[in-house]
């Protein structure tokens, strides 16, 4: 076995172990150990298990071990803006919040106050998201202000792991710019905007580029998992790892990071922070090597995961696509962005609500249900990609489907039609492999993010869709 690296890569749905290792110029990736994640509702709040999140990755690791496959380092990936707060002696003040739970309602306009709407964007580059970390800290500031008099440090959530399994705090650049509390000028913390919202400034460590080494093992960690290794800084947020599991070289096409959310945007050298981008909701994400993820944030699959679940998991996902496929001329679309789909007691009765309120045909079967769906997030990506070609002046041919969604067939097809595109579909494990990617150049596996690419695109197959159909 030649030398390989673990990548942990936790998303709102479940989390994964993949070990991945280099082999005859191809990567090559074995799943480890798998689990489930779930928001927990508890006095009406929606929190994550930072606990039982950390029994899991140490589980993995080691499974990994016991398996035999010693890893030379390991890095942790999840889902963007949450955070925990920590005291002086590290310990987690009050709950970790799930960035589904409806805190951060009104906390908006408290923030405006301080900052117009227009000048936070110009000088973030952040998209407007009410899960936003900057929204969840004023909801801390208002409601429970007594918590960020005590905290020491503040870590999202990637950040806060590593530091369990080293005992070193560090920051890392990626996950943080989507607090909107970055300044994608300096790649740092904006500061004078943090101190302007009233959040302790010192509670903020300096950002870390991924690709550095964080530390090895604490000793109680190595013995209890049966190695020591080292762990590295990927780029955190799930996102960013899996953008830079695209497969194409020159990094110039559009994509769709598919999943509970789909991530739908370009690559840029720079971010675009002007009005209309704004205006069209468009985000500048930090990406590896300093790149930006000028993307829009689109709810995804997440709208027919709900469905299948409250119809008690009796149907797969693909027959849940022939259903819709069946009902293709079922006419009623709805906007997939609309907040009542964030998190819906009954994903179901919010379709049909939304139909209703807008005088469309209400769905009443289980193919009516996800016809709509699925149409209606393929015209978002047809709408999408319209904005990113008018907003960058440039026409782009095709769309990388990355992710889990990759396997998606009947809306890939769709996405195909809606955008005019020719569609690329793979890797499904982009974001694992992104995580692995940072880790492999860090340790001279490959020297650019483009040759790493390059080995992405020959190890794994893609499928292609094409507009017409064929």
């Amino acid at each position: 076995m030649q030398k390989g690296y673990l990548a942990i890569d936790i998303g709102a749905s479940g989390g994964r172990h993949i070990f991945g290792w280099i082999e005859n110029r191809t990567l090559k990736l074995e799943e480890i150990y798998r689990f489930e994640n779930r928001m927990d509702v508890r006095d009406g709040k929606r929190l994550w298990d930072t606990e039982r999140l950390f029994g899991e990755i140490v589980k993995g690791m080691k499974i990994c071990g016991e398996k035999g496959r010693v890893p030379a380092s390991v890095a942790i990936d999840t889902w963007a803006v949450d955070f925990v707060l920590l005291d002086e002696k590290d310990r987690i003040l009050g709950d970790t919040y799930a960035y589904r739970d409806s805190r951060t309602e009104g906390m908006d306009a408290e923030v405006y106050k301080i900052l117009p709407e227009q000048e936070l964007y110009a000088r973030t580059g952040i998209q407007k998201q009410m899960f936003n970390t900057i929204y969840q800290l004023m909801a801390v500031k208002k409601k429970t202000p007594e918590l960020l008099e005590k905290a020491k440090t503040f870590l999202m959530l990637p950040d806060y792991f590593q530091y369990r399994l080293t005992g070193i705090k560090r920051s890392e650049y990626t996950n943080a710019t989507s607090t909107q509390l970055v300044s994608p000028v300096t790649h740092q913390w904006d500061v004078e905007l943090i101190g302007r919202l009233g959040y302790p400034r010192e509670i903020f460590l300096p950002l870390q580029m991924p690709g550095q080494t964080l530390g090895a093992l604490k000793d109680e960690i190595a013995n209890e998992v049966g190695y020591r290794c080292e762990v590295m800084l990927c780029a955190g947020h799930d996102t960013a790892s899996a953008v830079m599991a695209m497969p194409d070289t020159e990094g110039k096409g559009l994509y769709i990071s598919s999943g509970t959310w789909s991530l739908m945007g370009i690559e840029s050298p720079e971010a675009v922070c002007d009005e209309k981008s704004r205006l069209a909701n468009f985000t500048n994400e930090g990406g590896y090597d300093l790149r930006f993820r000028y993307l829009k944030n689109i709810m995804g699959l997440w709208m027919i995961q709900s469905v299948r679940h409250e119809l008690n998991d009796r149907y797969s996902f693909a027959q849940l696509c022939e259903l819709a496929e069946e009902a293709k001329d079922f006419p009623s679309r709805v906007d997939v962005n609309d907040s009542v789909f964030l998190a819906p007691d009954s994903m179901i009765e919010a379709l049909k609500g939304y139909c209703q309120r807008s005088g469309q045909r209400i769905p009443e079967s289980v193919g009516e249900l996800s016809a709509v769906i699925y149409r209606s997030l393929a015209e978002c990506y047809g709408r999408t990609v319209k904005e990113i070609e008018a907003n960058t002046g440039r026409v782009y041919h095709s769309i990388h489907v990355i992710g889990g969604g990759s396997h998606a067939d009947y809306l890939n097809r769709l996405t195909a039609q809606a955008t005019g595109k020719q569609v690329l579909a793979g890797p499904s494990e982009a974001t694992a492999t992104g995580n692995l990617l940072a880790q492999m150049i860090a340790s001279g596996e490959f020297e650019t993010l483009s040759q790493a690419r390059a080995c992405v695109k020959a190890s794994f197959p893609v499928r292609l869709y094409e507009p017409s159909g064929r």
